[in-house]
């Protein structure tokens, strides 16, 4: 038999397999890249904190206020994090959406006052800035939904005092101010009679 005759039994079965493997391949890799920017659409939480509004204007603006303790470890305030930014999307002309981080002691007045024991934690504060609930843990979007809608309607909120899943916060605040902070998670908490 010759050595230049093509074996015509093995050449088509082959390529058609190749360039099935071939679509396959740029089908999933397309499906991937989409896939991961897809993910990334989420705002991180320092993204969030950036644009919020600053605690010392959302004092003295009039409008009602969010307000959120959180920390960028905080597994909790990271779950919530596409949904407040949704919520902020909604409601950010008429409402002051602030995020507080408790690991800068910056806000350490602010934790004591507000008793800041876990994260996330919400005050909802009227026009005045006089504050009216508190939300701990974890949120559902339709509770904290409902409860902007009642704080624009200056009317009172459905779910206060809602407790969900939270992150601890380990420590005593006041001396967690003046000790040595190595562990970002080393946090204080809030325990004012």
């Amino acid at each position: 038999m010759p050595d230049n005759l093509p074996v015509t039994s093995d050449v088509a079965p082959s390529r058609a397999r190749n360039l099935i493997v071939a679509v396959a391949a740029v089908v999933l890799a397309a499906a991937m890249f989409l896939g991961i920017r897809t993910q990334s659409a989420v705002p991180s939480l320092s993204e969030l904190a950036a644009s919020a509004v600053p605690f010392e204007e959302a004092q003295a603006n009039g409008k009602p206020t969010l307000l959120e303790f959180y920390a960028n470890w905080c597994t909790s305030c990271q779950a919530m994090a596409a949904d407040m930014a949704e919520l902020r999307e909604s409601y950010g002309d008429r409402i002051n959406f602030v995020m507080l981080n408790i690991d800068n002691n910056k806000w350490l007045p602010e934790m004591l006052t507000y008793r800041v024991e876990g994260i996330p934690h919400f005050v909802y504060s009227a026009a005045d800035g006089s504050p009216i609930a508190v939300a701990i843990g974890e949120q559902p979007r339709q509770i904290l939904s409902d409860n902007l809608d009642a704080l624009i309607a200056q009317a009172p909120l459905p779910h206060q005092q809602n407790f969900g899943r939270l992150s601890a916060i380990e420590g005593d605040v006041v001396s967690r101010q003046s000790a040595v902070n190595d562990d970002p998670r080393a946090h204080g908490s809030a325990v004012v009679n």
